[in-house]
């Protein structure tokens, strides 16, 4: 299968996974907001290494790993959850950090190497606790697989697995550099509403995810 096309279909998979609206995306926003573009991108880059890990899962056959994901599916989900209701309240009642528009303060450390990893890690975290993600990565594989007209190599599923990660962190640099045009501008009251609306709406996520393993254990 021609090289090119792999890689497209890796970028229209980190695209598909990383566009819609979800607790991730609106965490990179108000981080993007309050803190400044390159919080906002490192911290969907997190996500984007989120999305790479359950491709490559996929993507090169790692069937036990898959298996252990699912058998263990009602904790992951849990751990999620929580994290998702964490980060609802800490964006609900956190203050505005104060704001050097020459050089941005992030939650805690700035634009500093260490905030910079912090913010990355929680959304990877947030996205490799979503098993749902396997789910729609596997579906999405057996469509390339339909494309390629037979098995494939290890570099074939390399290819999109980097095209994944590539399409991923291409929305978040998109998206991100929007913001920075307009989160110098922007209020302190703004902020603190933005901060309290993802708040809520990151927090009804988790609760969402809650009710649903509650069905699940109970129906």
């Amino acid at each position: 299968m021609n090289y090119l096309v792999l890689i497209l279909s890796g970028v229209a998979m980190g695209l598909i996974a990383a566009v819609p609206i979800g607790p991730v995306n609106l965490i990179c926003i108000r981080r993007s907001f309050a803190f400044g573009p390159l919080n906002g991108f490192v911290s969907g880059l997190g996500a984007a290494l989120g999305d790479g890990v359950f491709a490559i899962v996929v993507g090169m056959g790692l069937t036990w790993v898959a298996q252990l994901i699912e058998g263990y599916s009602f904790v992951i989900e849990l751990v999620g959850a929580c994290i998702l209701l964490y980060f609802g309240w800490h964006s609900l009642t956190a203050p505005p950090v104060a704001r050097n528009l020459d050089c941005e303060v992030n939650e805690g450390s700035g634009t500093g190497g260490s905030g910079l990893v912090r913010a990355m890690a929680s959304t990877f975290v947030l996205t490799v606790t979503n098993p749902a993600t396997l789910v729609a990565f596997t579906a999405m594989f057996s469509g390339v697989g339909g494309l390629a007209g037979g098995p494939g190599s290890y570099l074939d599923a390399g290819l999109v697995v980097a095209g994944v990660v590539g399409g991923s962190a291409g929305w978040w640099l998109v998206l991100t550099m929007i913001i920075g045009l307009f989160h110098t501008k922007i209020s302190d009251t703004a902020i603190r509403r933005i901060n309290q609306g993802s708040g809520i709406l990151v927090g009804l996520f988790g609760l969402a995810v809650l009710g649903n393993l509650a069905r699940k254990l109970f129906f």
